[in-house]
């Protein structure tokens, strides 16, 4: 999943309004508490500094620092698909003081796209806790005759070998989901895989391709100019960004490449005990939950999850493995 692009600027009047809809979790009255930080506390994102990520982490960490009553410091190492990141994690200490904030891509579906790899992240991290979902948007331009995922269907089978799809890369979730589309509809498109986001955006606008699947973060903007038509996100709900497009089980299609959504997590090494993973999964839930926090979050079109545990997680994680591998399998995806 690629969610390093910039954070999609928000207008006063648009942060304040999402931070008063946070109001129901309440302040947060965070005090230090015993346990296990002694000096400052360290995590490791898998993108450069000013992304997305980088900035939600930057603003989770300030309230996570009053729990633990020492400071969190963010490092930023990006590159390599986020095994670089992963990889500095796994080789710490399980004591809680270096945990990894990543995506899927880095915790997860990494295993089954490259197959030489320092670690598992299915056995060599410990699953902390979620702090948001990361849905993807399937668009079209639009001059695309369709409205909705019933006229999409009928289009793109109206136009079967004639279509293609763009994705942020190959193996992403957009790659999956369009792919999942195409089957059903017995559409043959073609894919056309960007190297990112950005490259994607500008084949869209520029005419060059007519559908794709992307981030909130990097669509948003030309979906409010009328550029682009939102038709369905992935996901079991909808986005608070755009409330209006449904889920594509909504739509009627609950196939699992269009089901399964994306997120943002913590992790940790391998071995880190149970309570001090309760305590990391304490503190992100109360830093999602604050005004800020959440504002930071809905602007960069992700969902908050304020209510997640390790056990949930691990439970998630393992549930979601093998279908995201069953997934890229089908789509001939093979590991590089």
């Amino acid at each position: 999943m690629a969610y390093d692009a910039p954070l999609a600027r928000c207008s006063r009047r648009q942060l304040l309004a999402m931070a008063a809809a946070a109001a129901a979790a309440g302040p947060l009255h965070a005090q230090p508490q015993a346990g296990f930080a002694t000096r400052p506390v360290r995590v490791v994102v898998p993108f450069a500094a000013g992304g997305a990520t980088d900035v939600i982490t930057r603003v989770l960490g300030e309230h996570m620092a009053r729990r633990f009553g020492q400071p969190v410091v963010v490092d930023n190492k990006p590159g390599a698909a986020g095994l670089i990141a992963g990889e500095a994690v796994v080789k710490s200490a399980p004591d809680g003081m270096t945990a990894l904030l990543g995506t899927t891509s880095t915790m997860l579906t990494n295993k089954y796209l490259y197959q030489k790899t320092a670690y598992d992240p299915l056995t060599d991290l410990t699953p902390l806790v979620r702090v948001c979902l990361a849905p993807i948007a399937l668009v079209v331009t639009a001059d695309v005759p369709a409205r909705n995922m019933q006229e999409f269907m009928a289009w793109i089978r109206a136009n079967k070998g004639r279509l293609s799809y763009g994705s942020y890369g190959i193996g992403s979730h957009g790659q999956l989901a369009c792919s999942t589309l195409s089957d059903i509809a017995g559409a043959d498109m073609s894919h056309v895989a960007y190297k990112g986001e950005a490259p994607m955006v500008q084949d869209l606008l520029g005419g060059q391709i007519k559908i794709g699947m992307g981030s909130l973060l990097s669509l948003k903007a030309h979906i409010d100019a009328g550029k682009l038509r939102a038709l369905a996100m992935t996901g079991p709900r909808r986005v608070p960004l755009l409330p209006d497009v449904p889920t594509f089980a909504e739509a009627g299609y609950p196939q699992d490449a269009l089901a399964l959504v994306g997120w943002l997590a913590i992790a940790g090494p391998k071995g880190m005990p149970a309570q001090v993973a309760r305590q990391w999964a304490e503190a992100a839930n109360q830093a999602v939950a604050s005004r800020d926090g959440m504002a930071r979050i809905i602007a960069a079109g992700f969902v908050p999850v304020d209510d997640d545990t390790p056990e949930k997680f691990a439970r998630l994680w393992a549930q979601e493995a093998p279908v995201w591998g069953r997934l890229l399998q089908a789509a001939g995806v093979q590991p590089t």
